[in-house]
């Protein structure tokens, strides 16, 4: 009995060992059965996992013995506890904007003509981006007269008006192009006393230093370009150098010089700061440094450019500038009302439509129409800028500066 009870265990012993051996067998059979089927009938979702099948099919098995079954196997806990170790994702950095490659520098014929940009630090990168425009050209030479932190608030730091008489004094340049105002909101000390920035006093006081030394320019027959200021970051700041750059608008054109309003071309559509924007060739990048004031490389160039199109008016190449700037106001009512000191709002309207009347018998006269250097008599416009002030107010030409009707003046009189 004990003896048939033993051989009866030991071939249960050996049954199970056959069975064990027999269990990865079965399940490659299986696995070879749904590689057999052919993917095309089944549906797209069955080829993935007859690709796995596949894969699995061609790597190598360990069998399982009795003792894995009853106890497990340490290799494929060990996978299992192991953890899973994401790889890093791979960040590729976009590429940066890079400028150009810079131009063959020319050697400039000894007659080249002369252009002078005097400012801030603005003018520096200006100057900077304009030598790289016309570093071809060997018949315009870029002098940068550029100064960092000046303006035309504290001439007791550098006196700009000052510098300007030297440098026509020396003949040093045949052309101006200024852009400067960055560091202009700050207090003035007039007489001894401190006006804040964008005050009436510090306003009057200005804007005849600006029309002062852009007389003198005239006065040299020297063409001169005035760049007005873009937008900036920061709101305050922005209000600010937005309203001292109109200033300079109104005192530049009394003086007789050229005036490149950029605001526009480096804002947004509805007239914001913007650090980006298109280049010259139609690629959106930086536009402005971190500091949110300065143009960025691609900036300076952009603004290089568009202040080409205007110095074509005085320069076409050759290496002379033979021409005087006409007077925009010669002639004009406006002539001696708006000179600085001003006399009034009414006035000064009349200043800014003085160059947008156009009229119908004679040919336009701006300040970007040249004349010759030789002597040449202008005749007089033949509009009267004063019917501007008589015109009533609602009528196209009253270009908001006309008086009110007489049935409302007697009106608002009798209230």
């Amino acid at each position: 009995m004990k003896k048939s009870w033993k051989l009866w265990i030991v071939g249960l012993i050996v049954a199970a060992l056959l069975v064990t051996d027999m269990l990865p067998a079965l399940a490659e059979a299986q696995e070879a059965a749904i590689t057999a089927v052919p993917a095309i009938g089944r549906g797209v979702e069955r080829a993935e996992p007859v690709l796995v099948a596949q894969e699995e099919q061609q790597r190598p098995r360990k069998r399982k013995t009795l003792m894995d079954l009853l106890f497990g196997d340490d290799q494929e806990q060990q996978q299992e506890a192991a953890p899973v170790v994401d790889e890093p994702a791979v960040v590729r950095k976009p590429k940066e904007a890079s400028l150009p490659p810079a131009k063959p520098a020319v050697e400039k014929a000894p007659g080249a003509t002369r252009l002078a940009v005097f400012g801030d630090s603005m003018a520096i990168d200006l100057a900077k981006a304009l030598g790289r425009l016309y570093a071809e050209d060997p018949n315009l030479v870029i002098v940068g007269q550029g100064v960092g932190d000046s303006s035309f608030v504290r001439p007791d730091f550098f006196d700009w008006n000052k510098t300007v008489g030297e440098q026509i004094a020396a003949n040093s340049f045949d052309i101006a192009v200024i852009i400067i105002g960055i560091n202009d909101r700050q207090k003035m000390r007039i007489d001894g006393t401190s006006y804040g920035s964008l005050t009436p006093e510090w306003t009057a006081v200005y804007s005849a230093r600006v029309a002062d030394f852009v007389t003198q320019l005239r006065n040299a027959n020297k063409p001169a370009i005035w760049v007005g200021l873009p937008p900036m970051e920061a709101p305050s700041y922005a209000k600010a150098i937005n309203k001292i750059s109109e200033i300079q608008k109104l005192a530049v054109f009394s003086g007789g010089a050229e005036f490149l309003d950029i605001f526009e071309r480096f804002a947004t559509e509805e007239g914001k700061y913007t650090t980006h924007g298109p280049d010259l060739n139609g690629n959106r990048v930086r536009m402005r440094k971190d500091d949110g004031i300065h143009f960025s490389a691609a900036g300076a160039d952009k603004l290089a450019f568009y202040l080409s199109q205007t110095l074509k008016l005085y320069y076409r190449g050759g290496g002379t500038v033979g021409i005087v700037v006409a007077d925009p106001l010669l002639g004009t009512d406006a002539q001696l009302m708006v000179r600085p000191p001003y006399q009034g709002l009414g006035q000064i309207r009349l200043l800014e439509v003085a160059g947008a009347v156009i009229s119908l018998t004679h040919a336009q006269r701006r300040a970007a129409d040249l004349v010759t250097a030789g002597a040449v008599e202008l005749a007089p416009v033949a509009f009267d800028t004063s019917l501007l002030i008589q015109a009533p107010v609602g009528r196209v030409d009253a270009f908001g500066v006309g008086k009110l009707p007489e049935t409302e003046q007697a009106n608002a009189g009798g209230r």
